[in-house]
């Protein structure tokens, strides 16, 4: 588990009046504090918590922000959990983790963890900066404010991930057809800006179902749809199956963008018949599978490449910046990004996740030895 990056810190806390348990693990503090989400779970496990901090390391790092890695999990089941005692639970993690945060570690929204637990885990950390992604009408000193992550940040950032990547392989937008898997905040916004860009919608998942129509799924109908029924199968005018079925569809580009991991795998990733894939999900598949599709010749975009957008939304929160600010930056960042992953790994004939981790390790190694 340790190696030449960290962790630096494991924190296992309890607190024996709310029956909080969790912990935090702060992988690598070189070029900033530690920054990544509060996921709560009944099944999250120390292991999970650090392969997700060591991501946010890399992803950090690409993004060329002044972050370190880390990540935090609280073990509980938010599902069974009576509404008060969640922020019960989530107030003594915000009290326990007043040694470190923000000094070491700046947390934000995971699963099961908005705006309204980030409000809780702030106020009782009693530092504004100790979390990112909380709501609009939170203040902080000097007219700071909280920026919530719904903002679409991160879908606008897959989105202008997935043009670059177009361009790199001379693939027009416009008239492309692509998939979307994970109808949530991230695909709905990438959806979005991919169909005013002209790109087709033939097919889109959410955790309910699938649904694929090559003739085209028209975005402002599937939203309502979604938004009044909850499922996007109710959209009528199509193949409907389970959520893994549009995976074994034809399209030119496809959004991994749900909470699944391992969407493809060894049993069935020959079944792809994409150009590109576009990683709005973390982990949305091994990074043995990722070599496997680039020797296919399908160009994946990685994960912490493509959806650095809500880490970058974070970074503007942290310094005090205007919701207006973020798109700017996301759009700035992203596109630089993705264009130095994709041209490197041209050079140097590897796949795209291979360059981007040197250039990301490269960039901390540097920061490590400054520190020294």
């Amino acid at each position: 588990m340790y190696d030449e990056l960290g962790p630096e810190k494991i924190l296992e806390l309890y607190d024996p009046v709310t029956g909080m348990r969790g912990f935090s693990v702060i992988d690598n503090t070189a070029r900033g504090p530690g920054k990544g989400g509060i996921r709560m779970s009944a099944t999250v496990h120390k292991e999970e918590v650090f392969k997700l901090a060591r991501t946010m390391s890399i992803k950090n790092a690409m993004a060329d922000l002044p972050f370190g890695g880390a990540k935090s999990g609280i073990i509980a089941d938010p599902y069974k959990l009576d509404p008060k005692k969640k922020q019960e639970i989530v107030a003594a993690f915000g009290r326990a983790l007043r040694c470190i945060a923000p000094e070491l570690y700046v947390a934000a929204p995971d699963v099961a963890m908005g705006e309204k637990e980030i409000r809780t885990f702030v106020k009782a950390n009693g530092k504004f900066n100790s979390a990112t992604g909380k709501p609009a009408d939170m203040k902080g000193p000097k007219g700071a404010r909280g920026i919530p992550h719904e903002l679409g940040s991160t879908g606008w950032g897959v989105y202008h991930a997935t043009k670059v990547a177009a361009k790199h392989m001379k693939l027009k937008i416009k008239g492309a057809t692509f998939m979307v898997e994970g109808f949530g905040n991230v695909g709905e916004f990438a959806t979005k800006f991919l169909c005013k860009e002209g790109a087709i919608l033939v097919g889109v998942s959410d955790s309910k179902g699938s649904i694929y129509n090559p003739g085209g799924i028209n975005y402002a109908k599937l939203k309502a749809v979604k938004k009044k029924t909850r499922r996007v199968t109710n959209y009528g005018k199509g193949k409907i199956g389970k959520p893994a079925m549009i995976r074994t569809q034809k399209a030119d580009i496809f959004i991994p963008a749900g909470k699944s991991t391992d969407v493809f795998t060894n049993k069935n990733y020959k079944q792809a018949k994409f150009k590109l894939m576009v990683c709005g999900a973390n982990i949305a598949f091994t990074p043995e599978i990722e070599e496997k599709f680039w020797k296919r010749k399908i160009l994946v975009v990685p994960d912490f490449v493509a959806n650095a957008g809500g880490v970058i939304s974070s970074y503007i929160e942290y310094k005090g910046g205007k919701a207006k600010d973020v798109f700017p930056l996301v759009e700035k960042k992203v596109k630089k990004n993705t264009k130095l992953c994709l041209d490197n790994a041209k050079k140097q004939r590897c796949s795209p996740r291979k360059a981007a981790m040197k250039i990301a390790l490269e960039r901390i190694r540097k920061a490590m030895k400054r520190k020294k």
